[in-house]
């Protein structure tokens, strides 16, 4: 071997195995030995050498062959592709196919292929009958004679490409087809090309290539030159000790690292193992060179090291450690039979990791909690989401007691009375207090410490707990039987408050609570607590404004004989709307019905409304249509707007939609006028449903325009349904469709009375309507002939006389003679001030409804007016005598003058 100049001397390093001490400076080798070192070095660098060059030149002679088989391959395709593409283009030339069919076809063919095979390089063009016999041929001598290869694929539509050895050397043929207009095979085109004609550029390139070849390999060895004299100078002249050195310290790095190490061979013995090995594993000193069976470890483990196979990661449980295993086997790149195993204690890591993934999940409870309890202003259902929120991610059972005054949104008050309010457990027949009982903690109990003190309580071990056992012996020992044995006590706190207690049973795991379990549950407990309490707070501001609002609506119907009235009201599920409704008793045995709605919700709406329904009261004692009642209204609900308007400008617009009906038993006719509100509904006595036509008016508060009215005959027995639009109307329905609806229970209801009419038309409503709902339903009486009498009183004062015997015969045939006195006092002076002080004609009606009726009618519109009269006065006495004698008196108006009422109880 040739030694390459200025390599430097270097040691080889030694096999696995104890390691061996360095060479001291009295322990040097004698020049014999340095000098066959130094022959070994050399010898070991030139076989690299000529190693690397013999590859380089086995590379280059590879290209070269490949080359040159690719060039022959690409020749035979070449041939191939251009035999073929010039014989289908031949045969598919114009005038081919008919040239076949003439007698004479070599005359036409035999030029056209020839300069054909001159422009397309090709070595010959044959055409040829379908029995092979030739039509051209480069030599004529040929034409006419049998052509030499395979043509019966050709024959049936195919293309047939053979290699043959021809007269003019190795060449490639090709036979297709000619094909009438029909598709008949009429005839064959032949074309060949010789091999020597394609290859000839390829043969021109060859010497080029291989001096391309030569080139490469003298760059190549020029190269691997350069290298190793650049692996010389990377390893700076280390000589034996310093490359035993290096070994020395990569041993020890192998045996101070954290993670085992062993290397089996292909036998399965052990070839090395390092310190941390030797500790996870347990393996006795001599473990080298002994079989991993013989070591004592588990057979799982021990056939793992065995077998050599692939590991990633596998968790093996040695003794009470859990290791994690990677193995890799050494000759997957040629090298030694054999496998590397890696060790790695995960036990450590699996405790980290489990408590890690504790903190993850109370993480994500907390966060659920943020985002699942709290959905609603309800109380019990915020306390209900709690409970079952810590069911079974915290505890087996959970249960929440609340103070009565909470649930009522009100502030609590000390004691240790509770209610529970919500329970959730993964069994449902746990013996634990039901919902809604109420239940008093003795003190001894950690309840009632936690109430007391506003500590949290943990009770690990119930049954040893005589405080909590002291609660209810019976009930604590079915517990204690259950199987539940630890419990948590949280108080509900918002800020000074102690709203209640949130109680956290476990039965199903063993371990009792614990400190950081306490932590979690006053944490969650602390988020509640929250809601709970913008829930109780909601609770009372609701419970005001719908006490407020409640307060404004008739607590009860006044009584009346025009109409059998039934009503409902239900209030919003949030907030409280200005929904209202009235029944009025008018004079004359009249009745107003008043259904309206005040936009909005709240106490501001509530209080709009208290103040819309006194002013309907008040306009209604003035009997005035339901246009000019509107009107009125309109301009009430703009004043207040103008009032209410805030400081910075801004609008604040209160409006207002009103229906007003006005029945009258007698005519049997009702006047009826609205203001933006959803029409009423007329059901027959027959059950014919119809919504009337009713002008719409615009809503209360717009102002400056006018409301229409339309009068209704109503027969005896028909029902008047008003409503708002709660009833019709909400966010997932349109008003034509609750109009429908509302039809329909109408038409089921049919012949019912008005308290089944309201109940039938409810039914279509959810439970818990997105807003108020007020309706009311009339059905309606008539006040027949029998009960109504009326005449005709002429302008004179001798007149009274005998209106007076007519109304007092009336009231003996009605056997109201007790009535006669007052009732002649009465008449006598509302007719003599007709008489005096209005203008014909004149009337005196007489009703008999729940009271007896007195009315003077005539074309004055003057009113009279009370008053006390002085003693030097003649007159002024009359009307407060009638005052007195009348349990109501008034005047009301009409289209042609007045009329002057009195009403008398009936005895």
């Amino acid at each position: 071997m040739v030694r390459l100049p200025g390599r430097p001397e270097t040691r080889p390093l030694r096999p696995y195995g104890p390691p061996r001490a360095p060479l001291g400076p009295r322990q040097e080798g004698t020049g014999a030995d340095e000098g066959r070192r130094g022959v070994v070095r050399r010898s070991l660098a030139g076989q690299v050498f000529l190693l690397q060059v013999v590859i380089v030149l086995l590379l280059v002679v590879s290209a070269v062959v490949a080359q040159f088989l690719q060039v022959r391959h690409d020749i035979n395709r070449e041939a191939r592709n251009r035999s073929v593409a010039v014989a289908q283009s031949f045969a598919n030339a114009p005038g081919t196919a008919a040239a076949l069919r003439l007698p004479d076809p070599t005359a036409v063919l035999q030029p056209k292929a020839e300069a054909a095979r001159k422009a397309t390089g090709v070595d010959f063009i044959v055409v040829m009958n379908t029995d092979g016999i030739r039509y051209t041929h480069p030599k004529p001598d040929r034409i006419g004679k049998k052509f030499v290869g395979t043509i019966g694929p050709a024959l049936a539509g195919g293309t047939v490409v053979e290699e043959v050895n021809g007269t003019i050397g190795p060449l490639v043929q090709a036979v297709v087809p000619v094909k009438d207009a029909s598709g008949k095979v009429v005839g064959l085109v032949s074309t060949g090309i010789t091999l020597a004609h394609v290859g000839g550029a390829a043969d021109r390139q060859l010497p080029l290539l291989i001096a391309a070849a030569a080139a490469a390999l003298a760059l190549a060895t020029g190269g691997t030159a350069l290298v190793s004299r650049r692996l010389l100078r990377q390893t700076h002249g280390l000589g034996p000790s310093e490359m035993t050195r290096m070994y020395e310290h990569h041993d020890a790095v192998l045996h101070a690292v954290r993670e085992g190490v062993l290397i089996v061979g292909g036998d399965g013995r052990l070839l090395l193992a390092n310190d941390e090995a030797h500790r996870l594993l347990d393996l006795p000193e001599d473990a080298e060179q002994r079989h991993v069976r013989e070591l004592g470890l588990d057979e799982e483990t021990a056939t793992l090291l065995d077998s050599g196979r692939v590991a990633t990661d596998e968790v093996h449980l040695v003794k009470d450690r859990l290791l994690a295993v990677n193995q890799r086997p050494t000759d997957l790149r040629g090298g030694p039979a054999g496998s590397v195993t890696t060790l790695r204690d995960s036990t450590e890591l699996r405790a980290l990791s489990g408590r890690a993934e504790v903190a993850r999940e109370r993480l994500n409870m907390l966060y659920d909690a943020g985002v699942g309890i709290g959905t609603s202003l309800d109380v019990t259902r915020t306390a209900g989401e709690l409970a079952q929120l810590a069911v079974p991610r915290f505890a087996d059972f959970a249960t929440v007691d609340l103070f009565d005054a909470v649930l009522n949104g009100e502030e609590p008050k000390p004691g240790t009375a509770l209610r529970r309010a919500a329970c959730s457990g993964i069994e449902e027949d746990a013996p634990l207090y039901p919902v809604g009982e109420r239940i008093r903690f003795v003190a001894t109990s950690p309840q009632a410490r936690s109430l007391t003190t506003g500590q949290s309580v943990v009770e690990p071990v119930l049954g040893e707990a005589p405080g909590w056992r002291a609660q209810d012996l019976e009930r604590t020992g079915q517990v204690v039987a259950y199987g539940i044995h630890s419990l948590i006590t949280v108080p509900l706190r918002a800020g000074n408050l102690v709203l209640g207690l949130a109680n956290f049973w476990r039965s199903k795991k063993p371990q009792p609570f614990d400190a950081e379990e306490l932590e979690l549950a006053e944490e969650l407990v602390a988020r509640a607590a929250v809601s709970i309490d913008n829930a109780r707070r909601y609770t009372r501001e609701h419970s005001m404004a719908v006490t407020l609002q409640r307060s404004l609506l008739p607590r009860s119907l006044p009584e009346q004989g025009a109409l059998e009235i039934a009503y409902r009201y239900l209030p919003a599920q949030a907030g409280v709307g200005g929904d209202w409704f009235d029944v009025l008793p008018l004079s004359g045995a009249r009745v107003a019905l008043v259904v309206g709605d005040v936009v909005g919700h709240g106490l501001h709406a509530a209080a709009t409304m208290g103040r819309l329904r006194t002013a309907v009261h008040n306009f209604s004692s003035l009997d005035l249509p339901p246009d000019e009642l509107l009107g009125l209204l309109d301009e009430l609900v703009g004043r207040i707007d103008q009032d209410e308007t805030p400081s910075d400008g801004a609008a604040a617009v209160t409006g207002a939609t009103c229906l007003y009906a006005v029945y009258d038993p007698v005519s049997r006719r009702c006047t009826v006028a609205r203001a933006g509100h959803p029409p009423p509904v007329l059901v027959r006595p027959d059950g014919t449903v119809e919504f009337p036509e009713v002008p719409a008016g615009p809503p209360l508060g717009l102002g400056g325009l006018p409301f229409e009215t339309a009068d209704l005959e109503l027969a005896e027995g028909s029902r008047l349904v008003l409503y708002t639009d709660g009833l019709v109307e909400d966010r997932d329905r349109d008003i034509d469709d609750g109009l429908a609806l509302l039809s329909e229970a109408l038409g089921r209801a049919a012949g019912a009375s008005p308290e089944e009419t309201c109940r039938a038309v409810l039914d279509v409503l959810p439970d818990r309507p997105g807003d108020d709902v007020a309706l009311l339903v009339a059905r309606t009486h008539v006040l027949g002939p029998d009960r109504v009498v009326e005449w005709q009183v002429p302008p004179e004062p001798a007149a009274v006389s005998r209106i007076r015997a007519s109304v007092i015969r009336q009231l003996t045939d009605w056997g109201l003679e007790e009535q006669s006195f007052t009732t002649e006092l009465i008449l006598s002076e509302l007719v003599t001030n007709a008489i005096r002080y209005g203008r014909a004609p004149i009337g005196v009606r007489l009703l008999r409804d729940r009271t007896l009726i007195c009315e003077v009618s005539d074309r004055s519109t003057t009113s009279p007016h009370l008053r006390y009269a002085a003693s030097t006065d003649e007159g002024g006495r009359g009307l407060f005598l009638v005052a007195q004698l009348a349990d109501r008196w008034g005047t009301r108006y009409t289209p042609n003058g007045k009329i002057i009422w009195a009403e008398q109880p009936l005895p």
